[in-house]
């Protein structure tokens, strides 16, 4: 075994929580740590030719229980124990999860080992007077509506408290005491919020929680040519784990087919086939390199995944938003409040109103100057160096 620092890193095998993770430990890697990476298979190749040592996550584990139809095994008991013989071999000096990933983290207090936590989007632990995370709505302006949230908030909370006692019923049976606070699979050594602290509601923050700054990775790919004119650009962007369906794409298509622009849509589902017809306006493809499309964009349409926004506003380009499920309809929320886009609700979303969006945030600069001022600080603060910073304080205590 060498004498570098060594460091765990686990994440949920989805791109928006894969490429942080990724982008922290490629920052670690740099500074001269030696990095396992635990997550689903289909990320084997990329975190090999990372330089990182693979670890196979589990493709399912029963928690809470088993998942309709799916086998009883293994639970999260389960899969702490398979990680454990990997940590004492690997000895880190630090064990990183992501916010979805429970298994590193307990394994790791297990072992006694230094934690820490990526949050990839707004940090979800409720500020009293704000509005619950996931909610999507923007924070209240007078003390009446901060009080309502406040007396609002245990019924928002019920989800988070049941949470609570399932991960305390395995952390039961793995010798851990219970935890008192919700979200429990957040490091209380170290937290980094890999958002803009633009996005972020203003509140306290307890000393161990940072944000960094979006943690930016993307996997290369061809470079795809653009539709020709000098009409402004809009990027309809798919999502990579939500709508299914497409309906964003669709919709998007539909709306904006007679406009005075040129659209570029990627179904982010490589290998996909667009099944039909796109308008003499638009080019519709599997995947895109966001670098080369979203810096060249007026405006992005997505379903509001966190990587999505973010590296859309690292380039200086507002949003319209339709959020799909997940944390969106919250990074939706956002982006409208810090006036750097529109969100479209399920409720209110349609060809005209997209299409009003859009020509709103063409006529307004004021949303693209907003969208620049966080590319301004983006170019200043790199989320993935500022977060190996903080592990690098935290191993060296």
């Amino acid at each position: 075994m060498s004498g570098r620092p060594r460091a765990f890193v686990s994440a949920f095998g989805v791109a928006g929580h894969v490429f942080p993770a990724i982008a922290l430990a490629r920052a670690l890697h740099g500074r001269g740590y030696e990095i396992w990476f635990e997550t689903r298979a289909r990320w084997r190749d990329v975190v090999e030719d990372m330089g990182f040592e693979f670890v196979a996550a589990p493709e399912y584990i029963a928690f809470p229980g088993p998942w309709p139809g799916m086998p009883s095994t293994p639970t999260l008991p389960d899969a702490v124990r398979s990680l454990l013989p990997i940590m004492c071999d690997a000895r880190p000096d630090v064990v990183i999860n992501d916010f979805f990933t429970v298994p590193a983290a307990l394994a790791a207090e297990v072992q006694g080992s230094r934690r820490a936590t990526i949050v990839p989007h707004p940090y979800p632990v409720n500020e009293p007077g704000l509005p619950y995370f996931m909610v999507g709505l923007l924070p209240p302006r007078t003390t009446f509506g901060a009080a309502a949230w406040r007396a609002a908030r245990p019924w928002f909370a019920r989800r988070a408290r049941r949470q609570r006692r399932e991960l305390n019923a395995a952390r039961a049976e793995l010798g851990l005491p219970p935890v008192d606070r919700l979200y429990g699979a957040i490091s209380e050594e170290l937290a980094m919020v890999a958002t803009f602290p633009q996005l972020e509601y203003p509140r306290r923050w307890p000393a161990h929680v940072h944000v960094t700054g979006p943690m930016l990775f993307e996997l290369p790919h061809p470079d795809v040519e653009l539709p020709e004119g000098d009409e402004p650009l809009v990027l309809i962007a798919g999502s990579t784990a939500q709508d299914q369906e497409l309906r964003v794409v669709r919709t998007a298509l539909d709306a904006l087919a007679d406009e005075r622009i040129r659209v570029v849509a990627t179904l982010n589902q490589r290998g996909m086939r667009w099944p039909g017809p796109a308008p003499p306006n638009a080019k519709v493809v599997d995947w895109i390199s966001y670098p080369q499309v979203i810096p060249q964009a007026s405006i992005v349409i997505c379903n509001g995944g966190h990587g999505t926004v973010a590296r859309t506003l690292a380039a200086g380009i507002p949003l319209v938003i339709r959020p799909a499920g997940g944390d969106m309809g919250e990074n939706g929320a956002r982006v409208a409040w810090a006036g750097v886009g529109l969100m479209l609700p399920r409720g209110v979303f349609g060809p005209r109103s997209l299409r009003l969006a859009v020509r709103a945030l063409l006529a307004d600069g004021r949303f693209a100057a907003r969208a620049g001022e966080i590319a301004a600080w983006s170019r200043r603060n790199d989320g993935a160096v500022r977060g190996a910073e903080l592990v690098e304080r935290q191993v060296s205590r």
